[in-house]
């Protein structure tokens, strides 16, 4: 499978921690620092991009980030921008905030800030998001479906995304928001990528190998479809139950590893 390239991935559940330990920006800001310190606040994702910012801008620099930037991209005009464009190339760092992720795709697809996005990945640069800009990072991401309902294929809707990550689909807001249920629809739809589900306050560090480390307070729930032997989901109706046999699923908190490649866990040691 063709796999990520020389950047990093940090994917978060959404509702990560910004008035106590903060582990998880925290971390962020810590493996920005190693690469030039140069953050970019990307507020696609949000119909409130100023005030989304100055709250994670005041994280940030309380967790000693120094070298801070914001776009603000609300438009297709500001998504071709120039300034836009080349602060993104620019940047070590960059960091897209929750909203809505159908936002993202719609206003930065195959504009320049989009292509500057893949550009800094490709030189190393860190991509982080959470909730939205979590989901954004697959080749397809679901935009929406019913939160706690049994899996019914009338509830899940799903979109392109920015293809970071290759063969996964992610949900976010997990486990508080029950949404296993939308992502076995997901997976029974698209039983070749990997279901991943990061609960609230947990994110996923993925390297250039294909493999990521769990931290934060919670769970990251992984549902593998490849060896399903039955689903009737192209036989349902909208409303009807979904039937989904012999799929396998881990459930993994911080300190676990997991390896998108071989679709194995790494225990502790």
């Amino acid at each position: 499978m063709e796999e990520i390239t020389k950047g990093t991935l940090m994917i978060i559940g959404g509702a990560e921690d910004k008035q106590g330990d903060c582990i998880i920006l925290k971390t962020l800001i810590n493996l920005s620092n190693r690469r030039g310190g140069q953050i970019v606040v990307l507020t696609a994702a949000t119909e409130h991009p100023q005030k989304t910012a100055d709250e994670y801008i005041d994280v940030f620099e309380r967790l000693g980030a120094s070298k801070i930037s914001t776009v603000h991209i609300q438009s297709r005009q500001d998504a071709n921008g120039l300034e836009e464009s080349k602060k993104i190339s620019q940047a070590s760092c960059i960091f897209m905030t929750g909203g809505d992720q159908l936002r993202i795709t719609s206003i930065m697809g195959g504009t320049r800030s989009e292509y500057a996005l893949y550009e800094a990945f490709n030189k190393g640069a860190i991509i982080a998001g959470t909730s939205a800009g979590a989901s954004v990072m697959s080749e397809t991401m679901i935009i929406s479906g019913n939160n706690e309902d049994a899996p019914r294929k009338c509830t899940l809707k799903m979109a392109p995304g920015l293809g970071l990550l290759k063969d996964v689909v992610i949900d976010q807001h997990f486990a508080q928001r029950g949404r296993i249920g939308r992502l076995l629809t997901a997976i029974a739809q698209n039983p070749h990528v990997l279901g991943i589900g990061i609960d609230e306050d947990t994110g996923l560090i993925v390297n250039d190998e294909a493999i990521f480390e769990i931290i934060g307070s919670n769970a990251v729930t992984i549902i593998d479809g490849s060896h399903s032997d039955f689903s009737n989901v192209s036989e349902l109706e909208p409303d009807e139950i979904l039937a989904f046999t012999n799929i396998k699923m881990h459930v993994l908190p911080a300190g676990y590893k997991y390896n998108i490649k071989t679709r194995k866990p790494i225990f502790r040691r």
